[in-house]
């Protein structure tokens, strides 16, 4: 696996590690890259003028549509009843808490990166809220100064040299591209909280899904917009992702100057 790694830019280990348990992982995420590196597929000369590669349109457009109409139906409603009904500091402890699972994650992936410094500084958040914070219903690591820090599986693919790869509409879950969906399923592997067995495991679930349409209750007149009142969604939606999935990897230096107004909508 020695020739994936060179390839894929991973972390190098150390000697003494080579035979570790760690080592052992990091050839199988490896073996995961390289399977990653061969699904994407590559646009040909021509085939992105515009910087945009999306040869799947029309069954995008077919799975954006099914999706708008969900989220017409049950998603909307729901979540603005929520937003409506539910006091704000309650919505932000639901939220902080949801994000708060997510750190051991991020810190798995800063690792695979070689990110060691982001390792250290989500590591310490996540300490100061799962205790100070009373198991992250408060950010109190914000107030030290820590503030929050993502990475994902889809981001440590960007860095170890994996392409984009063609833009995905996936069912429910929103816009993507062929990397970052392989990305959140490897992210849903490898992530501690996982381990944490059943019923509680069920309630961290559900806990991620209320704050998912918390978000959408709080962000609802700027989805309607996308959605509803644009001259085609799908091109708005696909537009926006894109713009600000480039911003966060650092992968397209124009766009990386831009300020994106829907940055807290589409991020990972």
């Amino acid at each position: 696996m020695s020739f994936i790694a060179n390839e894929l830019r991973l972390p190098v280990l150390p000697e003494t590690l080579l035979h570790s348990p760690i080592a052992s992982a990091r050839r199988i995420i490896a073996g995961l890259a390289l399977v990653a590196l061969a699904a994407c597929t590559t646009p040909g000369p021509g085939d992105a003028p515009d910087g945009i590669f999306d040869p799947y349109e029309a069954q995008n457009r077919k799975v954006h549509e099914s999706s708008k109409k969900f989220d017409k139906n049950v998603l909307r409603p729901v979540a603005v009843s929520y937003a409506e009904s539910v006091p704000e500091p309650a919505q932000e402890m639901v939220s902080n808490f949801a994000g708060n699972l997510s750190v051991p994650g991020a810190v798995v992936n800063q690792v695979l990166q070689a990110d060691l410094e982001g390792a250290f500084r989500n590591t310490i958040r996540f300490g100061l809220n799962s205790t100070l914070g009373f198991a992250g219903l408060f950010d109190v690591a914000r107030e030290f100064g820590i503030n929050e820090d993502d990475a994902d599986f889809g981001q440590t693919l960007a860095v170890w040299g994996v392409p984009e790869g063609a833009y995905l509409e996936l069912p429910l879950l929103g816009p993507s591209t062929e990397r970052d969906a392989f990305g959140r399923v490897v992210d849903f592997v490898i992530n501690p909280t996982r381990l944490i067995p059943a019923p509680e495991s069920y309630y961290l679930t559900g806990t991620r899904i209320v704050a998912r349409v918390g978000q959408r209750g709080r962000f609802a007149s700027t989805v309607d917009s996308i959605l509803y009142d644009s001259a085609d969604s799908y091109i708005q939606t696909r537009l926006l992702y894109l713009q600000n999935r480039r911003h966060e990897i650092g992968s397209d230096a124009a766009q990386a100057e831009e300020i994106d107004p829907y940055e807290d909508l589409y991020g990972e």
